[in-house]
């Protein structure tokens, strides 16, 4: 007996539905990205090694997939290195190419190759699949696409502003209530560890501060001091965890405890810039909330740190998230290009999206009409009607064969279609066609010489 095939963990095959409610999403995502001046670009699923590793940190490193040389890719690995079973060294010999982990590290290495075309500042849109090596669980998968939207070459504060605006809109058009945008900065968290004395420690600090949800405030303490953050840092760094009253309040208080330090104070600056002017414009449905503990543990971070929760009563991670990096081109040789990004975390919102019912309801009806098959004759009357259908944008089909009624009816209704169009031998003679309104168990006759009729009605 043949084995079952299976797919990988982590990834999934999508149904018709399932395909239609993320084109949804998608489409309502490209809207605003187009709404609000976004040029959309691709990249290649691979990129070679040496340009992602290294962009991520040390946790994200280990998430990208290698992909292995073409060939005999042992034969060029030396005993030395085969024996000494270190898997780092050998996987520089045996793989040179790796999938992508993000859309951003590839745009900027993008922006360097194409800098002689691109007018800047550039605002790009990229929608396409990123693949990572984690654990799988409810709402994580190793294979899923990112919805991101970058600008480059502008320091601009109002980039930011914009960026919110934008994730405000979408949320908003997918009737998405209850959304918190959560904003930080990485100058505050560098100014925090200063001031707790835990500068020297500052990747390890923020990678363990961002796990705060997730591992509660003893498991911080606990991984910060694995890493050689002492207690008494932590101590110094636990009323900060802790901040309450409103935005601008919040940020009175880090004024007051970062007044030491030059970098806080600009990241104190630069928050309060933004939470400012957002407040002056409004937002439609979006709640904008500091949170001093946000990290996202990415290393390329340098300004700006933006997240967002979906609503309350919902059991889901971050569903959006991005931020300012200052220099992430410089990797690749290109200074001084400052930029800012978001991504949208599809399949969390398609997740949020479906267990509060707010997909639209005639969002899997792929077919309207479906002619009903009576014999040769009667097939080829019905194309002639489909041929105007269609020509009307009327998503239209004929049942294939001369099945019983009662098998192309029950078709009809698996597929959810609303209108079923009969053309017997009775019809042929008087040249007309019968539509059935499944939903409401009616039906009418129109004559095949005034179809527009009949699209009238629809």
């Amino acid at each position: 007996m043949a084995q079952k095939p299976s797919i990988p963990k982590g990834t999934r095959d999508f149904k018709p539905i399932e395909v239609a409610k993320r084109n949804y999403i998608f489409d309502v995502v490209k809207k605003h990205f187009q709404t609000f001046g976004f040029q959309p670009i691709e990249t290649p699923s691979f990129e070679n090694s040496e340009t992602l590793l290294g962009k991520y940190g040390d946790e994200g490193d280990r998430l990208i997939f290698k992909i292995l040389n073409s060939g005999d890719y042992l034969s060029k690995v030396d005993e030395q290195t085969f024996n000494s079973r270190d898997s780092n060294s050998l996987t520089y010999k045996i793989s040179e190419k790796a999938l992508r982990y993000d859309l951003t590290v590839p745009f900027a290495r993008y922006v360097v190759m194409h800098q002689n075309e691109i007018d800047f500042p550039f605002k790009r849109y990229q929608i396409q699949p990123v693949w990572r090596a984690d654990r799988p669980q409810k709402g994580r998968f190793r294979e899923f696409y990112q919805c991101d939207a970058d600008v480059v070459g502008s320091y601009s504060l109002l980039q930011e502003v914009e960026l919110i605006q934008l994730y405000d809109a979408v949320f908003t058009d997918l009737k998405l209530e209850g959304v918190t945008i959560k904003l930080n900065n990485r100058k505050i968290l560098a100014g925090i560890a200063e001031v707790i004395g835990a500068k020297e420690n500052f990747i390890d600090f923020t990678v363990a501060l961002d796990k705060l949800d997730k591992i509660g405030e003893d498991g911080v303490r606990k991984e910060m001091l694995d890493k050689g953050i002492s207690g008494s840092a932590f101590e110094r760094a636990a009323p900060l965890l802790a901040l309450g009253g409103s935005n601008l309040d919040q940020l009175s208080v880090l004024s007051g405890i970062l007044k030491d330090s030059e970098e806080g104070i600009k990241g104190v600056r630069e928050l309060s810039f933004i939470i400012s002017t957002l407040e002056e414009l409004g937002l439609q449905s979006a709640n904008l909330k500091v949170d001093v503990t946000l990290a996202r543990g990415l290393n390329y971070y340098t300004g700006a740190i933006i997240e967002v929760a979906g609503p309350k009563n919902v059991a889901m991670g971050s569903i959006g998230g991005g931020g300012r990096y200052d220099d992430l081109t410089g990797v690749f040789g290109l200074k001084d290009v400052s930029g800012v990004g978001i991504s949208f975390g599809l399949d969390r919102i398609y997740l949020v999206l479906e267990e509060l019912d707010l997909f639209p309801d005639a969002i899997d009806r792929s077919l309207e009409v479906l002619c009903v098959n009576f014999g040769e004759k009667e097939a080829l009357a019905a194309l002639k009607l489909i041929y105007q259908l269609r020509k009307s944008g009327i998503k239209s089909d004929l049942y294939p064969s001369s099945a019983k009624m009662q098998k192309q009816m029950k078709y009809a209704n698996n597929r959810n279609v609303p209108y079923v169009v009969l053309i017997g031998e009775k019809e042929l003679k008087d040249d007309s066609f019968v539509v059935k309104n499944m939903e409401k168990g009616s039906q009418k006759t129109y004559d095949l010489a005034n179809v527009k009729a009949f699209i009238e009605d629809l």
